[in-house]
């Protein structure tokens, strides 16, 4: 008999491939499979050529990107010198999770369907899309797809003789157990030896100022916020990003103890409940309850089904535990959307709306209960050679009304707009990753950014370096609502102006009874835009919100190409794509 093992690869950004990625392996051990959890960039890809049966659970980030924790991954499975018949023994399927909204939508998984067939590979089933825009979400194309798959991998690898499948009526044992130790909160959570920032091991940066630079009476509260690197071997330019390790407010994190009745200040160590399952590797060992719970669980993320399919297990209250399994049901979904998702309901909410559950959830299920805090990107908004040993940032605070009573508040940005360095010394945990956009190293080659609100922060850095280099030709399009409440950096920029280092365009969209937008700008200007590019061999950068600004950016710059260069709009559409792939056109989006 084929030995039944299989490998679940995921690449996730915000977490909902990987829970999927999990739910597969839950699915996987109840059908008695010997099963790995990974995320992509994680599991030695070279071995891949030695994997029978594997499933693919990626998301799409951005304008058709992948996310960061398959990168190296899909580098690699892209490399020409890869044999047509690399993946030959093995037989796969791909579950895409993205956005219909998005004009690349799921663009990872059917990329990567298409290449594992070009190297050889067997699909199971054809690429299945999940979409955020469904109203069940992704588990609309996911519950058929998995019937769907089962039904494929078991007539290949039956059942082991005289098993069955490990029905829903029992309960899988928990990843990890917890083993208290008999001393309290002395020694745990130990610095580590300093190392290169990085995400498991990031610098803690001293907060230097955390300034508003929106005017108060804005309903938007934006930050710039400026970190002290020295000592910490941090480079960075223009273009790069920021990663910042968020941590749950305390009075969340004393909620959350006292409704499980936990002991803050307990010392513990993980151990796995079976082998070849590796420790959370950022979590110290050994470690007090107070970390685990202020550093590592997301208590502020809207929970998932599985949450409340777990959570379920342990209820001793009747009706507590009908209301958890009706959530975590096929036909339930339409509820919990209206209970969790639409309100943006979080983890530890729902944990009060269930106390007699909450009380008796064995610590053991902690880490498969509650996903792990995800860091945060920024693009940085300052140059080292404008600012040594510093570092910037410029922060949407996020808050906004559901139903709920009480505003919603995003997690980091709640978080860092909290931190007060002039009432003493703050830290924040911080590394620096590479961006995907770059900017020309000729010295009179003119860029031309587009960047509205906060999408104009690596433009600041960009500039910023340019200037200290003694470049000109820098082009900034600037937007915001008006200029006296969110132009920011707008002193910065006319002083640049008078200088003679900076072109300006701004569109303060409520200024005046029509909106306009840099998109406006974009055309007004047609000719200046045209010729930099024709003759001037410009770059175009794009940052901001990923809905619908780039597209109505791509659409003023096709008819910049059609009114001055004279092109079809067949024309300009391919003269856009020939920038894009020369790199004279880079976005950075987010959503």
């Amino acid at each position: 008999m084929a030995e039944r093992k299989l490998l679940i690869l995921f690449g996730s950004q915000t977490g909902t491939a990987q829970d999927t990625a999990e739910r597969i392996g839950r699915e996987a051990k109840r059908r008695r499979f010997h099963c790995r959890v990974e995320a992509l960039d994680s599991y030695p890809v070279a071995q891949l050529i030695q994997e029978p049966l594997v499933v693919f659970v990626c998301a799409t980030t951005g304008q058709g990107d992948p996310p960061d924790n398959m990168k190296n991954f899909w580098r690699f499975i892209f490399r020409k010198n890869l044999s047509p018949a690399s993946l030959c023994q093995m037989d796969y399927a791909v579950l895409g999770l993205g956005d219909s909204s998005y004009p690349k939508f799921n663009f990872v998984a059917k990329k990567l369907h298409k290449r594992l067939q070009q190297l050889g590979a067997s699909p199971l089933l054809p690429v299945a899309l999940g979409d955020d825009q469904h109203d069940l979400g992704p588990d609309a194309v996911v519950d058929p797809w998995l019937l769907d798959l089962w039904g494929r991998i078991l007539p290949l690898y039956p059942l082991p003789p005289g098993l069955g499948i490990i029905g829903p009526d029992v309960l899988l044992p928990s990843k990890f157990t917890l083993h208290f130790l008999d001393e309290r909160s002395s020694g745990c959570d130990g610095e580590a030896a300093r190392q290169a920032p990085s995400e498991l091991h990031p610098f803690a940066a001293q907060v230097v100022s955390n300034l508003r630079v929106t005017a108060e009476s804005h309903f938007q509260d934006v930050r710039l916020i400026e970190f002290d690197v020295t000592g910490s071997g941090i480079e960075y330019s223009a273009g790069d990003v920021v990663m910042i390790q968020p941590r749950n407010a305390p009075e969340d994190v004393q909620q959350f103890c006292q409704l499980l009745r936990l002991d803050p200040d307990r010392c513990f160590v993980l151990k796995p409940s079976e082998p070849g399952i590796p420790l959370p590797a950022h979590l110290p060992q050994p470690c007090t309850i107070q970390h685990l719970v202020a550093c590592y669980l997301d208590i502020s993320c809207v929970p998932r089904r599985s949450f409340f399919e777990l959570l379920s297990w342990f209820s001793p209250n009747e009706l507590e535990r009908e209301k958890l399994q009706e959530f975590s049901s096929a036909q339930g979904q339409e509820e919990l959307y209206s209970y969790c998702n639409r309100p943006r309901r979080t983890t530890l909410e729902v944990l009060c709306d269930f106390p007699h559950t909450t009380c008796a959830v064995p610590l053991d299920y902690l880490l498969d209960l509650i996903p792990r805090i995800q860091p945060r990107a920024f693009s940085i908004a300052s140059s080292m050679l404008a600012l040594p040993n510093r570092l910037q940032i410029l922060l949407a605070v996020v808050q906004y009304k559901t139903r709920l009573s009480k505003p919603r508040r995003g997690l980091c940005s709640t978080w860092l707009a909290s931190l007060r360095p002039q009432q003493g010394a703050v830290r924040v945990p911080l590394w620096v990753k590479s961006g995907g956009m770059k900017f020309p190293v000729e010295p009179d080659t003119p860029i031309i950014m587009i960047g509205p609100g906060t999408g104009v922060a690596p433009f600041r850095a960009a500039i910023q370096e340019r200037v200290a280099h003694g470049r000109k030709g820098n082009y900034l399009f600037f937007g915001c609502r008006q200029k006296s409440k969110d132009f920011y950096c707008g002193a910065e920029w006319q002083e640049l102006v008078k200088s003679g280092h900076l072109t300006l365009f701004t569109a303060f969209s409520r200024d005046q009874e029509e909106k306009i937008y840099v998109q406006h700008r974009i055309r007004e200007n047609k000719g200046l835009v045209w010729d930099l590019l024709s003759r001037g061999n410009a770059h175009i950068y794009l940052a901001g919100n990923a809905k619908q600004m780039p597209a109505a950016v791509a659409e003023a710059l096709k008819s910049v190409f059609q009114l001055e260069g004279d092109l079809s709009p067949s024309e300009a559409e391919e003269y856009l794509t020939a920038l894009e792939r020369a790199h004279r056109f880079q976005m950075e989006t987010w959503s």
